[in-house]
């Protein structure tokens, strides 16, 4: 399994790593993870720990990223594998295109699998006219998002039809969909586990200060500029007009891949200068980084939640499986394609337009005023999770590999 530098708690597609390998063993498949890992980037090794980090450069050189590149190809002919496969995005890999170099240092008798967590909107190096790259991709020579990975690929997995149908348009291979799984697993083990019901509702709201019929609105995910959380504190005065008790819970941390600590640390000081300035301060608390148990405890604390993205939310979201699969009711910004599984009343109560604090408003006064609304979103979200759990990730994943691997010794 090969993937990026990134620590599971700064980067998405490392934590679904580390989730993917660990339920990949549960259907009896060996893996052994192999990261492309620049000497100083700041790493891990796919199971969470972190490795040595002598410094943290957050862009490393091209030199780094081809000696990195071909260090993972020496580990994967040293380990021999039956199949290699590749876990691609390029903030993985922090914009670099070199790993899309890897194909041609493997062993050509080895199946690759490709798995594309974004796609459509990158080039490298972004300097090309796309004018140019079209008769490149013609040719089935080079990707401008990929390299060679795809275009080597035995197989390319895929989270949604719109990537499946990019890929084909532009490399004319056929993808594989495998949905997400919650980013969060409900960690309750029973009626009577802390995580859940009444105690984790008391439990929070009285480490937070709160009583205990407080309102508590949840948001949850990495904190970043395009998460729209903004929208939710323009909002909070005028829906505080009304529920006085309102409370934001901002579950997730601010430093990612996509957000180094620099930009990290100035954009929670914006978000705390708004926060004065609509005189909700004391009305949101921001917890960082938490444990999967405690971020579940929270979601099962929490009376509704908000995701209002500024590109809208889409079960390509393991924030939005995520509370769902708690039952909690929860409010999603529309996408320019709408989500079909995302359906507004039944499974989420849709926000009508993006980087509106007014629709998001509106959207949580009808999700708070209306008891039945709140139930119905509650189990028809966790019905729609239902469908997005990780034992069907890994069978999927099985049984693909089970199929690269007949059709090549055939």
């Amino acid at each position: 399994m090969v993937h990026g530098p990134g620590h599971p708690d700064h980067d998405g597609v490392s934590d679904y790593v580390r989730h993917l390998m660990t339920v990949l063993r549960g259907v009896d498949v060996e893996v052994s993870a192999v990261p492309v890992r620049p000497a100083d980037a700041r790493s891990t090794d796919g199971s969470g720990s972190a490795g040595p980090t002598p410094r943290c450069d957050p862009q490393p050189s091209l030199m780094r990223w081809l000696l990195a590149t071909r260090r993972a190809a020496e580990t994967i002919r040293r380990l021999r594998p039956d199949l290699i496969h590749v876990q691609f995005s390029p903030s993985a890999y922090r914009f670099s295109s070199v790993p899309g170099l890897l194909p041609l240092l493997l062993p050509p008798t080895t199946p690759l699998v490709t798995t594309v967590h974004e796609y459509g909107w990158w080039a490298a190096p972004g300097w090309v006219p796309q004018s140019l790259w079209r008769p490149v991709e013609r040719a089935r020579l080079w990707d401008r998002e990929t390299g060679r990975l795809v275009l080597a690929s035995a197989a390319v997995v895929v989270s949604n039809p719109q990537h499946a149908a990019q890929l084909r348009a532009r490399t004319g291979k056929n993808a594989t969909e495998v949905p997400l799984a919650p980013n969060v697993d409900d960690h309750a083990a029973g009626p009577g586990d802390h995580t859940t019901g009444p105690v984790a509702r008391n439990g929070v709201r009285r480490r937070l200060g709160l009583a205990p019929d407080t309102r508590l609105l949840a948001f949850f995910g990495f904190v970043h500029p395009v998460k729209g959380l903004r929208y939710v504190i323009e909002a909070l005065p005028s829906l505080r007009a009304t529920r006085p008790d309102l409370h934001l819970l901002v579950v997730g941390g601010f430093t990612s891949q996509a957000l180094p600590e620099p930009e990290a640390r100035a954009f929670r000081q914006e978000l705390d200068g708004l926060t004065r300035q609509y005189g909700v301060a004391d009305a949101v608390t921001f917890t960082g980084h938490l444990p999967a148990a405690e971020v579940s405890e929270a979601l099962h604390a929490a009376d509704a939640a908000v995701l209002p993205f500024t590109s809208g939310v889409t079960t390509k979201s393991g924030a939005v499986l995520a509370t769902l699969t708690h039952g909690l009711p929860t409010a999603v910004t529309v996408a320019d394609v709408p989500d079909p599984q995302l359906r507004d009343g039944d499974t989420v109560a849709v926000i009508p337009a993006r980087r509106d604090s007014a629709a998001v408003g509106r959207t949580l006064e009808r999700l708070f005023d209306d008891d039945a609304l709140r139930h119905r979103l509650a189990d028809g979200g966790r019905r729609l999770a239902a469908r997005h759990s990780w034992h069907q990730v890994a069978t999927a994943h099985r049984s693909l590999y089970e199929g690269v691997l007949r059709s090549r010794h055939g």
